[in-house]
């Protein structure tokens, strides 16, 4: 069942992206997230005192902040009373942070809601073998100094290699595969060439620089105060993406080995970054929008999400957007602009031939025609997650924010963002400039 009125997205915001260990490697999850709440409040006209609920994607959870959007709800200070919760579907939980946040005003249980995601890459803990973990329980319980005598004897040289939390985080445990060997599977499978995808990764650059140059990513975000940074001189202030590569070059890229498979073809240049940022929206009921001064961004009019095999994840968009057109009755011309998320080069070329081919259609989608011819022209005009990142709580609602902005300043009416899923998923979502009828 699908919330009979369109979601109005009044305001929105996100922080820089930082490659993960770089600019932002001091910021916590809670602190990226708390600034991307007040920034988008201010953006709406509001105070903190008129949030009904606050909903956050997060993917890692912090350790100490076991249920984030709370935490970053009242460091933000949202009053106590009003209530906030955490979602998580792995890339997709910034987009599913909007899906909660519109059920919540369906049923009537808030009228404002802040929607949006939060991840600090660089801060995913390093973990411990659970063989290890008993031995150093054994000896934080020992009391005696035999006691602890005995319990450091135990210790083993292996107890002493970490397991990193990333890694094991970004490793599908259903199919024993990382992402990165996910998108080598696909681009086997759909014949996509080392050239093609590092093409695609140049021009994703490509794309950002000129967004970047031209301040139209600037108009999305608020920056972050880091106190004196080493990574960035004199300044005390990050506030621009620091993962586009000015003047990408297919030579540059052709340099790089595969990461995944020494036989493969997926580089970290053809790869989207391990990143840190967040993003906030402020959302309302459609017909509740007298309380803002300005019109809205636009709305969210409908969605779908699809399961896939777990080694094909990045084909989750294909699912979804099949799913949502065969619905509504629309077609992949209908649409101005398109995002699907960039997590490797060959997944969304790999997509993009999935779409376009009858056969896939008919033995994975139960059609009788292809989706659809996906115009390159309309695809992520702003570059993607090879050049800005992809914090994994955050990404779903950047590309909302960012695809609506990209309306507005094409005056483009209704347009597509997908996303892959790590586990086998895919979310596509409708998003109009016009409320409509």
């Amino acid at each position: 069942m699908r919330p009979l009125e369109p979601l109005a997205i009044v305001a929105g915001v996100r922080t820089p992206f930082a490659k993960a260990m770089t600019a932002l490697n001091d910021v916590s999850a809670v602190e990226l997230g708390r600034v991307a709440l007040l920034a988008a409040v201010e953006r709406a006209g509001l105070a903190t005192a008129d949030i009904d609920e606050v909903v956050m994607g997060n993917v890692s959870g912090p350790p100490d902040a076991a249920n984030v959007a709370r935490v970053i709800s009242l460091s933000a200070g949202v009053p106590q009373d009003r209530i906030a919760h955490t979602v998580n579907r792995n890339c997709a939980s910034g987009m599913e942070a909007i899906l909660s946040a519109w059920d919540a005003i369906h049923r009537g249980r808030a009228s404002t809601v802040v929607a949006g995601g939060t991840e600090s890459m660089s801060n995913i803990p390093f973990l411990v073998h659970p063989e290890a973990a008993r031995r150093w329980m054994a000896l934080a319980q020992a009391r005696t100094l035999s006691q602890k005598l005995k319990a450091v004897l135990q210790f083993r040289p292996r107890d002493f290699k970490p397991i990193v939390g990333i890694e094991l985080g970004l490793t599908d445990p259903v199919s024993g595969l990382n992402m990165g060997e996910t998108a080598e599977v696909l681009a086997k499978e759909f014949g996509i060439t080392r050239e093609q995808q590092d093409q695609f990764a140049m021009e994703s650059h490509q794309k950002a620089e000129t967004a970047q140059k031209a301040c139209f990513l600037s108009g999305e975000i608020t920056p972050v105060s880091l106190g004196k940074s080493v990574s960035l001189g004199d300044s005390d202030v990050f506030d621009k993406d620091n993962a586009i590569r000015y003047g990408q070059s297919m030579g540059a890229l052709a340099k790089l080995r595969p990461i995944f498979d020494q036989q493969g073809s997926v580089t970290a240049g053809n790869s989207c970054p391990l990143t840190d940022g967040a993003a906030c929206l402020v959302v309302s009921a459609a017909d509740r929008l007298d309380r803002f001064s300005g019109p809205p961004l636009g709305y969210v009019t409908d969605y779908e999400i699809a399961g896939c095999d777990p080694r094909r994840m990045g084909l989750g968009p294909v699912y979804a957007i099949s799913k949502l057109l065969d619905r509504t009755g629309l077609t992949l011309d209908d649409f101005d602009l398109v995002e699907i998320n960039e997590a490797f080069a060959a997944q969304v070329l790999a997509c993009q031939v999935a779409l376009a081919s009858k056969q896939f259609a008919e033995d994975e989608l139960g059609r009788s025609g292809a989706v659809g011819e996906l115009d390159p022209a309309k695809l992520n005009v702003h570059g993607g997650a090879i050049a800005l990142g992809h914090p994994v709580g955050t990404t779903g609602t950047r590309l909302v924010l960012t695809l609506l902005r990209s309306l507005k300043r094409t005056g483009g009416r209704r347009g597509l963002a997908s996303l892959c899923v790590g586990g086998g998923q895919g979310v596509a979502m409708i998003l109009e400039t016009e409320k409509g009828e």
